[in-house]
């Protein structure tokens, strides 16, 4: 049986570089059939007068190898944690990416909308599809007048007609029938109206209107 300072050597010598060679060592160490365990069975076949001495040193021996276990664990365990904090969490939420951007058109009608607000106007909004009283009979169009004709309006059901409207007065109108003056307010939207589509014209374009309502209003000059 090899004796305490040949155990002691062993364990000094040992190396520990890993979970497993830490493993390896427990068992070889600290183990129920451990080497040093092996020793505390040899008390009952030692002399009495010897046993105090001997058990002594085994413990001493027994307590070496386990600090020495305790502290090359923690250190493993330090850099394991440090490893995996260095890992990305593959489960975490991605963060939120913003794709592209406001349209010019968006831009400059918030633009607008922002002037005008500053001065005391309200924006209003209303429907891309109205009927003819809002689009035209409320704002006095002729019958003859050559917006109503198909060649210039978008026209989606005839008598009653329903139409996408061809200027945003329409808000005007709907504005003038739900509120009594002082009315100051501005109307932005997209319009429409049956023209060729070139480099410099579309059927799709956008409008703002303004409509300022009461006592002694006039225009700068």
């Amino acid at each position: 049986m090899k004796n305490i300072d040949e155990i002691r050597a062993e364990i000094e010598n040992f190396k520990i570089e890993n979970a497993e060679s830490l493993e390896q060592y427990r068992i070889q160490f600290l183990s129920k059939k451990s080497e040093i365990q092996a020793l505390f069975g040899e008390l009952k076949n030692m002399a009495q007068e010897n046993r105090k001495e001997f058990g002594q040193l085994v413990n001493d021996l027994r307590d070496m190898a386990q600090n020495h276990y305790n502290e090359v664990k923690a250190k493993i365990e330090s850099a394991t944690e440090q490893k995996a904090s260095l890992i990305p969490d593959i489960t975490r939420p991605a963060a939120r990416q913003n794709v592209g951007s406001m349209h010019p058109i968006s831009l400059m009608m918030n633009e607008v909308r922002r002037i005008f607000e500053d001065i005391g106007f309200s924006a209003v909004e209303g429907p891309d599809i109205e009927d003819d009283w809002h689009v035209f009979t409320a704002l006095n169009f002729a019958e003859e007048h050559p917006a109503r004709d198909m060649q210039d309006t978008f026209f989606i059901e005839l008598h009653p007609d329903v139409l996408l409207r061809t200027h945003t007065s329409s808000l005007q109108v709907r504005t003038m029938e739900k509120q009594q003056p002082p009315i100051r307010v501005i109307c932005p939207g997209r319009v429409f109206r049956n023209e060729a589509i070139t480099s410099r014209a579309h059927c799709i374009f956008h409008q703002v209107e303004g409509l300022y309502v009461a006592e002694n209003v006039r225009l700068p000059i």
